[in-house]
């Protein structure tokens, strides 16, 4: 119940702060909360958590050190590394609706608690991407902006399209 307070108290308040560009206190009171309240990030001085960032329940969610979320990010489930970068707008969506039975209607269907999607660390994931349930992001990665992540990307790999595509090869790690 404490916990659930605690997400509460951060949708209702700390999340709607300004915007760091505006106020650079929000940005800090933010990653505080975030790291020793909520007990889900591991700050760092590059690290940033920018406003109106919807961050699923207690236990859902794991923040390394120095990672940058910018604003209307929508993490639901994640493992997410050090140094990694999420641009505004991006989903990582880790439920899944129930739509497999025709005879019930989608909106009745329900929905259940997927795989969390794993973001290793030096990860870049641009502007308004969508990365599937259970997906897992290798390390040095990049995700061009818009892409839909519906497999694994392996390490040193720049992704884009919909769905993501392999690109090419980070060319000092190939």
């Amino acid at each position: 119940m404490i916990k659930k307070l605690i997400f509460a108290f951060y949708y209702a308040v700390l999340m709607h702060l300004p915007n760091s560009r505006y106020i650079s206190l929000s940005n800090r009171v933010r990653l505080l909360y975030a790291r020793y309240i909520m007990g889900i990030s591991r700050g760092g001085e590059l690290a940033i958590l920018e406003n109106n960032v919807y961050l699923s329940g207690p236990g859902r969610v794991q923040i390394g050190k120095n990672t940058q979320i910018n604003e209307y990010a929508f993490i639901q489930g994640a493992i997410i590394g050090d140094n990694v970068m999420i641009a505004p707008y991006v989903a990582l969506v880790a439920n899944e609706k129930q739509v497999q039975d025709p005879s019930i209607p989608m909106i009745k269907g329900g929905k259940k608690k997927g795989k969390k999607i794993i973001v290793e660390d030096d990860v870049w994931i641009g502007r308004n991407v969508v990365v599937m349930p259970g997906i897992q992001i290798g390390k040095g990665s990049i995700i061009g902006a818009g892409a839909v992540v519906t497999k694994d990307v392996g390490e040193y790999s720049v992704m884009g399209g919909v769905p993501a595509k392999l690109i090419k090869k980070r060319s000092s790690h190939v």
